[in-house]
């Protein structure tokens, strides 16, 4: 983030951990055995790939390592924690017909884009009853990006 102001970068950091925190402090003390919490991390949150995403790589690699942690903070209550972290998806944010989409498409060993429902795919896989033992997991769908 060269040129953006040190006040920025802090900000930016400290906004997007604390959504996560956020939304997740009050539900966690409801949770029966058998639930599941599900983050949406990014593949960046494995490796920076690009310059300018420094901030951004920072907060999805502290997904990574929030999901890590709380697995073990809840799994003695039957939770699971896990965090599935997207490569390049066709969205509206994010469109693989955009001006990021030759390079991010050439990163991936499929070379081309995911779709929203491949992601949902995995989503709904660990929501589910047969993914009881799989907990602490960074699950990346990225078309081999960070292969």
């Amino acid at each position: 983030m060269i040129g953006v102001p040190e006040r920025s970068k802090a900000a930016t950091l400290l906004i997007l951990l604390a959504a996560h925190w956020s939304r997740r402090r009050q539900r966690f003390k409801h949770m029966k055995s058998g639930g599941r919490i599900i983050m949406i991390g990014s593949c960046v949150g494995e490796r920076a790939m690009t310059p300018g995403l420094v901030a951004y790589s920072a907060t999805k690699g502290a997904v990574k390592m929030f999901t890590q942690g709380l697995s073990r903070e809840v799994g003695s209550r039957g939770i699971t924690v896990n965090n599935v972290q997207p490569g390049p998806i066709d969205t509206d944010l994010n469109p693989a017909t955009g001006d990021w989409a030759v390079p991010q498409k050439a990163a991936t060993a499929l070379n081309r884009y995911g779709h929203v429902d491949e992601v949902a795919a995995l989503v709904a896989f660990v929501a589910g009853p047969e993914s009881s033992y799989i907990t602490g997991a960074n699950l990346t769908v990225d078309g081999g990006m960070n292969a």
